[in-house]
């Protein structure tokens, strides 16, 4: 008797954990997608505000060179 009920048991626990992992797959892909959504809106209003002001500052995300001394490789390949 204790067999079943332990068995009948570990199976409701694994029930409510398979819903659980579903429901956090469903909110992960949604997560991601409103990610993605952002983040190509976000380079939708850069590109316009830089099509509103051309003379700005150049949207380069990396640092500048102190002093004009080293320039990083990586800066030379972009």
């Amino acid at each position: 008797m204790v067999h079943w009920l332990a068995t009948g048991a570990a199976l409701v626990i694994a029930l409510a954990a398979l819903a659980r992992a579903r429901t956090l797959g469903r909110r992960l892909e949604a997560l991601t997608r409103n990610y993605w959504d952002l983040r190509y809106q976000h380079g939708e209003l850069r590109a316009h505000m830089r099509r509103l002001d051309p003379g700005a500052a150049p949207d380069d995300d990396s640092p500048p060179a102190p002093d004009g001394s080293f320039i990083p490789l990586s800066a030379l390949k972009r």
